[in-house]
């Protein structure tokens, strides 16, 4: 199909959003590991996870055999609310690059929460309501995860409790105030107000926080409250499993034109919108029937693919949650106060650590001011103020742009942008203000974090 058929932006009509999910487990060899009991260090039972999770997560987070599970219409009804999100050309950045390569980004940034998050939030708080739960608990970084919480919440009726990383917490108070108006209530962690909290603040005063932190005072604010559960908004099954609806869009939308991608990149912090937008490509891969280079983008203050372990490891700081086989840094790595909060976790989703593990996708990682030079060229060229978790997407699909300038080669890149950048301002000032430093851990740093890692076999 001739070059100038292809419109800046492709989109779907409605009757061709997916009306399921693609779970890639059912197509993997090699299965992720199953989630341990910490006590028993034997593999949690539906009924275990049932205390944190609500059934019907608990069965999607188990489903290692069903490719496909059914998206319920009430789920797609409010999809319809921004989604399909365009598939974007990127005509403006190839000119300005030079490149012959071809850039596309899938932008989920076009509803209030500001990111792909809204996709699980939504189901998970349809399987609560559906449940009869009074609310839920969860954690935020960036607060993308908690917007996109209580905005679910909201429209389904049920009480949201945000702990978000007390950093984050300071640096967007937009962000905080978003969720405020929707409804939830949000407590800067580590807290007071519960019990793991007041445990992390005696051993470490005055922490910046940090997702684990955040995500052992959601577990026990959920656990010990009658009707309510926890939810997370990435790492999880159950959380790549909704956000495939970004990667079967994008494939939809390819298909139109006939385009077959060469790389698809993806920032990645637990693995949410990587996990989502690869999935379908992946499945293809794992069949035998396509092949593609996948480039898993990471922060190099947080760098759990490129340098951690592959090990069974807490997935929260306060070692309240199940043992999870995953790329991690440790469970203690406190990260630096870098600007992508959404990416600063010491692990990685077991699904994308299984596949990065079998040498089936690539990690790079890469430090925050090349980050926000790449954010702001973006900025500059396409029009869209990236958020700086995207941005790590955007650093890499630039890169790869330019080494297509050099080989001459045609390339087709895809790499998702997952949200907008509007309430992450203070680190743009502290960029443009020239007040930003890069921060990479030594191995002696890194080293304190493996050594708190748990003895399993």
């Amino acid at each position: 199909m001739s070059e100038k058929k292809i419109p800046y932006k492709i989109y779907l009509e409605e009757n061709e959003m997916p009306t399921q999910w693609y779970n890639v487990r059912a197509d993997m060899k090699n299965k992720p590991a199953p989630l341990l009991n910490p006590a028993t260090l034997k593999p949690m039972t539906a009924e275990e996870l049932g205390h944190v999770f609500c059934d019907e997560l608990v069965k999607q987070e188990l489903d290692d055999t069903n490719p496909y599970i059914d998206i319920p219409q009430e789920i797609r009804d409010f999809y319809r609310m921004y989604r399909p999100s365009p598939l974007v050309r990127a005509y403006c950045l190839e000119k300005k690059l030079g490149t012959p390569a071809k850039i596309y980004y899938k932008f989920e940034g076009n509803n209030t929460s500001g990111s792909h998050k809204l996709n699980s939030a939504i189901a998970q708080a349809y399987y609560a309501k559906k449940q009869g739960l009074k609310g839920v608990t969860t954690e935020t970084g960036a607060g993308q995860w908690g917007t996109a919480l209580s905005m679910a919440c909201a429209y389904f009726d049920l009480d949201c409790k945000v702990y978000m990383v007390k950093v984050s917490y300071e640096q967007k108070p937009f962000r905080r105030e978003v969720m405020r108006t929707y409804g939830a209530s949000v407590t800067p962690s580590p807290s007071e107000t519960t019990e793991v909290g007041r445990k992390i603040l005696a051993e470490h005063p005055g922490t910046t926080g940090s997702l684990g932190c955040a995500i052992s005072e959601a577990v026990e604010a959920a656990t010990t409250r009658e009707g309510y559960r926890y939810v997370l908004g990435s790492v999880l099954n159950q959380v790549l499993l909704h956000q495939s609806v970004i990667g079967l869009e994008t494939k939809a939308a390819l298909e139109k034109y006939d385009i077959t991608p060469d790389i698809i990149i993806g920032c990645a912090g637990g693995g949410s919108n990587l996990g989502g937008l690869i999935s379908p490509f992946m499945g293809e891969k794992l069949r035998g029937e396509k092949d593609y280079q996948f480039i898993a983008v990471e922060p190099a203050s947080c760098p759990s693919l490129t340098r951690g372990r592959y090990a069974y490891d807490f997935c929260d700081t306060g070692r309240v949650c199940p043992l999870a086989k995953m790329y991690t840094l440790g469970s203690g790595f406190i990260p630096s106060a870098n600007h992508a909060g959404g990416l600063r976790y010491h692990g990685m989703s077991s699904t994308l650590s299984q596949l990065y593990d079998d040498g089936l996708m690539e990690a790079r990682s890469v430090e925050q001011t090349s980050v926000f030079e790449a954010a702001e060229q973006f900025a500059r060229i396409e029009g869209i103020l990236p958020a700086p978790e995207s941005s790590h997407a955007i650093r890499v699909a630039i890169d790869e742009a330019l080494k297509c300038k050099e080989t001459g080669e045609e390339k087709t890149i895809v790499f998702g942008l997952t949200g907008t950048g509007y309430f992450d301002m203070v680190a743009y000032e502290k960029f443009n203000n020239g007040e930003m430093t890069d921060y990479i851990p030594t191995d002696e740093e890194l080293a304190v974090g493996f050594a708190g890692l748990p003895k399993v076999e």
